[in-house]
């Protein structure tokens, strides 16, 4: 059975500095991204596009969506398949590449460390995460590959 979900954000530009976009350095890139229910994330671009370091952009946000992704799907995954999971961490990383007509991302890779509660679980700890990644609606959205450098850990 197929379902469609739908998804509703709306991002306003508060860079307007007095006279708009009158010159490439005479406006911020600010914005404000919001959805109905969580709080507003404060956005730009990234630095080297003449963005502010202290508020995201839109490529850590699509890295940040592919990690919580996976590790969503994988803990569901574990749950299922009776692997307890006492602690998950992931530090993600993303290349991308310029070009004369803007970019684009040429890999993500995910390096989850995940805490299992005993040594028998940790096989199949391990072998969830392809699960996850097949399961993942974001990694299945993207055009470029995201890989998976797992480790597991036992707890104790």
């Amino acid at each position: 059975m197929s379902r469609e979900h739908s998804y509703q954000t709306v991002v306003t530009w508060t860079g307007n500095q007095g006279t708009g976009t009158s010159g490439y350095r005479d406006f911020s890139r600010d914005h404000e991204l919001a959805a109905e229910g969580p709080p507003v994330i404060a956005g730009s671009s990234d630095p080297a596009f003449r963005g502010d370091p202290a508020r995201w952009n839109p490529e850590q946000l699509l890295l940040g969506s592919l990690s919580q992704c996976h590790m969503l799907w994988y803990l569901h995954k574990c749950a299922v398949a009776g692997v307890v999971v006492t602690a998950y961490a992931d530090t993600a990383t993303g290349t991308m590449t310029e070009s004369a007509d803007g970019g684009h991302f040429t890999e993500v890779v995910l390096r989850p460390v995940v805490t299992v509660a005993a040594p028998e679980m940790a096989g199949s700890a391990l072998a969830l995460h392809a699960d996850a990644h097949r399961s993942c609606f974001i990694a299945s959205s993207v055009n470029f590959p995201v890989r998976h450098e797992p480790a597991v850990r036992v707890a104790g």
